[in-house]
């Protein structure tokens, strides 16, 4: 999503799919709830909360999506004990783009996530210096409000590695130039390779480097993922420039899992691997 979707001339994120309208309209109509129980007018918690009795109507309509400062406030002004603030997870999830929240579900169901990538750090090892500029660097460039918006989804999603250790692993290969590329500087460069190599001791993590020099690299192609499910399903995903492409032909994905198991073998062992990132991070 590129230029100003997804948000108002503010900088108020707006629900632009079934998903997030849903969650926008809940929130809205548990705030109007208790406006009303409160016995204050649209306009006057507008005036306790600093904002106009516009946001406070479009909030209630669920056109806009409250931000966390504005549950915890209203929460406090209404006197719900709380029954605001705990939607807090819910608005964040509904501020996501449709994409982001797409991906995260299949990763939380997950028994195993296998990732080739020979453009940049996988999203879900990014540090987050390293994926601001990733951001930061689109053309035609990205609003500020924007790059915020999805460098906060980046950064709440890589939360499902810690949170999924005994159920789901995660296997990694980058490609030398990932750990080269300097999309952000030297210095978010090294906070990059100091993050790979905390990740890479996680239980739940086999992170792999696949070196220039190695005369034989399958992932020539381009970067993929591979998805498996709990039922035995495996998806793909392909990311192209202005696309991407989810996979389920069981013969693609047979192809994918097959060239994935190819680069591995190309790739350094995990071991190499951590001491190779550490080479890369002395030479930085």
């Amino acid at each position: 999503m590129d230029g100003n979707e997804g948000m108002d001339e503010a900088g108020w994120e707006v629900a632009d799919d079934d998903e997030s309208c849903a969650i926008a309209e809940l929130i809205g109509r548990q705030i109007k709830f208790w406006r009303q129980a409160a016995g204050l007018r649209a306009v006057e918690l507008g005036e306790r909360m600093g904002y106009g009795e516009d946001l406070i109507y479009k909030v209630e309509r669920g056109a806009r999506i409250p931000r966390p400062e504005f549950l915890d406030k209203a929460d406090e002004i209404l006197g719900a004990g709380g029954h605001l603030k705990v939607m807090k997870p819910d608005a964040e999830r509904a501020r996501y783009p449709k994409k982001v929240r797409d991906v995260a579900k299949l990763e939380a169901q997950a028994v195993e996530v296998c990732s080739y990538n020979n453009s940049v750090v996988d999203g879900l090892l990014q540090h987050a210096d390293y994926a601001e500029a990733v951001f930061s660097n689109r053309r035609p460039p990205l609003p500020h409000e924007e790059v915020e918006r999805r460098l906060h989804a980046r950064m709440a999603r890589q939360k499902v590695i810690e949170a999924s250790v005994g159920r789901t692993m995660f296997s990694f290969v980058l490609c030398e130039s990932t750990l080269r590329r300097t999309p952000g500087g030297t210095m978010a460069l090294r906070k990059q390779l100091d993050h790979l190599l905390q990740l890479s001791h996680l239980r739940n993590v086999d992170l792999q480097v696949l070196p220039l020099s190695r005369e034989a690299n399958t992932g020539l192609d381009g970067s993929f993922r591979l998805t498996k499910l709990k039922d035995g399903t495996t998806i793909g995903l392909i990311e192209v420039q202005l696309a991407s492409r989810v996979v389920t032909s069981p013969k693609e994905v047979q192809l994918l899992d097959m060239r994935y198991g190819i680069i591995r073998a190309q790739a350094l062992t995990p071991e190499e691997s951590q001491n190779f990132i550490e080479k890369v991070g002395r030479e930085t």
